[in-house]
């Protein structure tokens, strides 16, 4: 099923979900307790925005091996974690800002996992049960100042450097999605999950080992080899196979 939030024309904000390309608003919180209402509204008519709003945004590092290689950087022993902001989430369509202090922002194409239930010390065997569903995110990056700073919150947590969508699939097989990215049209990345270092249910397992998961946040899984630059005016396409593509268009600030 897929869920999303929307906004119809000047309503608030609210969750909803899709029906062959219709949309039905949900009563209630999906992540506790909701019932879907009759689906009613074309899907063409609605604003998509971030399927969720995280309260913590857990990511990744190095979790494809060609993709540590491109970077002449070693693959982990254990997953490499690092936080984005919530501040830094947008939606399917809104603008990557190119901030002023990097001249190298670049895309990263991922497989999100969205929690449903609060994990805490679990077990990579009971980890599906504590996930809600997946979507599609882009792990933006200003790699010069990635280098220059030697750890990576100045270059991953600017403004609008987590787009996430278009919605969220809660019924996906996580161990075989292929991602790809594309730059105005031109194929950029692309590869499966099934070559991630640490698989999903080892990553939420190793994650609420560390902090609690609550419903709603969001770990970003890695990136495949074959990042590159994006520059103002382009249009950047992150796809997994199975959910669907978000979109995004690069501005100046």
């Amino acid at each position: 099923m897929k869920f999303i939030r929307y906004q119809y024309g000047s309503d608030r904000p609210r969750y909803g979900w899709i029906y062959q390309d219709r949309v039905g608003p949900v009563e209630g919180d999906p992540f506790n307790e909701y019932r879907r209402l009759e689906v009613d509204i074309p899907l063409s008519d609605v604003a998509l925005l971030a399927p969720v709003l995280p309260g913590k945004i857990i990511c990744v590092g190095r979790n494809y091996v060609e993709h540590a290689r491109e970077h002449e950087a070693p693959v982990p022993e254990w997953p490499m974690l690092f936080l984005k902001p919530p501040s830094s989430v947008i939606g399917p369509n809104d603008a990557i800002h190119l901030p002023p202090q990097s001249e190298q922002v670049e895309h990263e194409v991922e497989l999100a996992v969205v929690i449903g239930k609060t994990a805490r010390w679990i077990q990579p065997e009971d980890a599906y049960l504590h996930i809600f569903g997946y979507t599609v995110g882009n792990d933006v990056t200003a790699r010069d100042l990635q280098r220059r700073d030697g750890q990576w919150t100045r270059s991953k947590g600017f403004d609008t450097f987590c787009p996430l969508g278009p919605w969220i699939e809660t019924d996906l097989d996580a161990s075989d999605v292929l991602l790809s990215c594309r730059v105005n049209g031109e194929l950029r990345q692309m590869s499966s999950t099934r070559e991630m270092v640490f698989t999903v249910q080892q990553l939420v397992a190793f994650v609420s080992s560390i902090m609690t998961l609550v419903p709603g946040d969001v770990i970003l899984t890695g990136t495949p080899a074959g990042v590159g630059p994006m520059d103002e005016g382009d249009s950047v396409e992150c796809t997994a196979e199975g959910i669907g593509t978000l979109t995004n268009r690069i501005a100046h600030r």
